[in-house]
């Protein structure tokens, strides 16, 4: 039940809105996704066959209920208060997806064989910079997603030459591929114990009950 009136202003409800919008989109495979225009928000779904994500691909089978990971794309600018008033151009949100596609398609031949590009499916929504990052944040703590909460590095970059002191991603550890993330610094965790952390959320976390913003006010 709602306590008190309800507020469209709160930043909850805010929040919601824009989530329940991005939610409500068609899927897309993370392979084909066309060209567009603009910067958002998204989500990305697994539904393939590696052994210890097989709670997230078990609770995609029918319909897409756990995200293994959410993200953003903000326009140039954004940050410095510039693209307030006017309209972002480029290809944010498209470069961004294809840019992790890039890093699964290169887990992919690897070799490694615990992730294909085929596997993954991911929805999106163009939305004006400033709701950006609220959106984003209402879906991290609602669905909780792995790859956002146990495996960091999914979303980075190369740091570029002379810039690999930092650790290696835990991402790049579970699946490798990515040329600059082998020259980052060898982490002291070990595969098998990276893998237990995986094990240990997913047993943690039950599946969402729907692949849309339910909680209780």
């Amino acid at each position: 039940m709602t306590r008190g009136p309800y507020n469209p202003l709160d930043k909850l409800n805010l929040g919601k809105s824009v989530a329940e919008a991005l939610l409500d989109q068609p899927e897309y495979p993370i392979g084909d996704i066309p060209a567009f225009e603009g910067a958002g928000i998204y989500v990305i779904y697994y539904r393939g066959d590696y052994p210890p994500y097989a709670p997230i691909s078990e609770a995609n089978a029918e319909e897409l209920r756990w995200p293994i990971y959410i993200g953003k794309a903000i326009p140039s600018g954004s940050r410095r208060g510039s693209s307030l008033f006017s309209e972002a151009k480029g290809r944010w949100l498209f470069n961004r997806l294809g840019e992790h596609r890039e890093s699964i398609a290169l887990v992919e031949r690897h070799g490694t064989d615990n992730l294909k590009v085929s596997d993954f499916l991911a929805k999106f929504l163009i939305v004006d910079d400033i709701w950006i990052p609220l959106g984003e944040s209402l879906l991290i703590a609602t669905f909780k997603p792995l790859w956002n909460r146990v495996l960091d590095g999914f979303g980075n970059h190369d740091p570029g030459s002379g810039r690999y002191n930092g650790l290696r991603p835990l991402w790049d550890v579970l699946h490798p591929g990515r040329a600059w993330a082998m020259k980052c610094r060898e982490r002291v965790e070990s595969l098998a114990e990276i893998q237990e952390r995986v094990v240990a959320f997913l047993q943690e976390h039950e599946p969402p009950r729907s692949g849309h913003i339910v909680f209780d006010r």
